[in-house]
């Protein structure tokens, strides 16, 4: 219900169908299918933005037989064990929906299984959106998969580390291929970047990457001297991301 709660939120502020998703990182038709109900219904969108999670899910769901059938209130106690379960190495939706058909006289199919399963994995996950100033951050990491081309010359093939940086208030994203995460070559394309936008954002957001923060600290971090008279050069600030906190950089970049 959280995540449906922010669906009525952005389309309340006038966001589109493709946009919403984008942000949530959900599929187009699901976003439909909740904008249909909630455009189908008798509530606006503030009266349903205050409901409680359960009464909202009564106004949205008033006929669904799915969370009524007796068979999802047997299912019910025992899905906090299957998500824990699943943590473990082997162990698969699969593996559990036999262990729980065993134990049931009317079970459900192994698709209704791992549609409830999932509705309670989501449901323990609130997520929110961030709102993000033009020209405020420019988020900073390397690509986690390498990139090669081959020397012409001697046909030698050559791997590359890739330097991507994004806007995030724009989606505007940046991306070169350096020899390697070295200081120099970080500081290079960092500079490349700020070349090819035009500007200079108010702080950069690397992550905790050795050419940018040389002891990684949620609260003091060391940063790398070089980065800080690039910034200082520049007129901007250095803010790390915090370490083992991936939820904090708004974008994952994928090669």
């Amino acid at each position: 219900m959280s995540q449906v709660k922010q669906i009525l939120r952005l389309h309340h502020r006038g966001k589109g169908i493709k946009t919403i998703a984008k942000t949530l990182s959900i599929s187009k038709n699901t976003v439909k299918g909740y904008v249909r109900k909630v455009n189908a219904g008798t509530l606006a969108i503030e009266a349903l933005l205050a409901l409680e999670d359960p009464v909202l899910e009564g106004k949205l769901w008033p006929g669904n037989p799915a969370y009524k059938d007796q068979r999802h209130e047997q299912l019910k106690p025992h899905l906090a064990y299957y998500c824990k379960e699943l943590g473990k190495v082997g162990v698969t939706r699969l593996l559990l929906w036999e262990e729980y058909k065993t134990g049931s006289t009317y079970p459900y199919s192994y698709g209704q299984f791992c549609h409830h399963l999932l509705q309670y994995k989501r449901s323990g996950k609130p997520s929110m959106v961030l709102d993000h100033k033009p020209g405020d951050k420019l988020y900073v990491d390397y690509a986690g998969k390498l990139l090669s081309y081959v020397d012409r010359q001697t046909g030698e093939e050559i791997k590359v580390q890739v330097f991507v940086a994004c806007l995030p208030y724009s989606d505007y994203c940046f991306a070169m291929a350096v020899p390697s995460q070295k200081m120099e070559d970080f500081i290079y394309a960092l500079g490349c970047c700020l070349k090819e936008l035009g500007g200079v954002p108010q702080t950069l957001v690397p992550d905790n990457l050795k050419a940018a923060v040389i002891k990684a600290n949620p609260y003091e971090p060391d940063i790398n001297r070089a980065l800080e008279d690039f910034a200082n050069h520049y007129g901007t600030s250095v803010t790390p991301a915090r370490p083992r906190k991936p939820q904090d950089y708004v974008y994952n970049f994928v090669m």
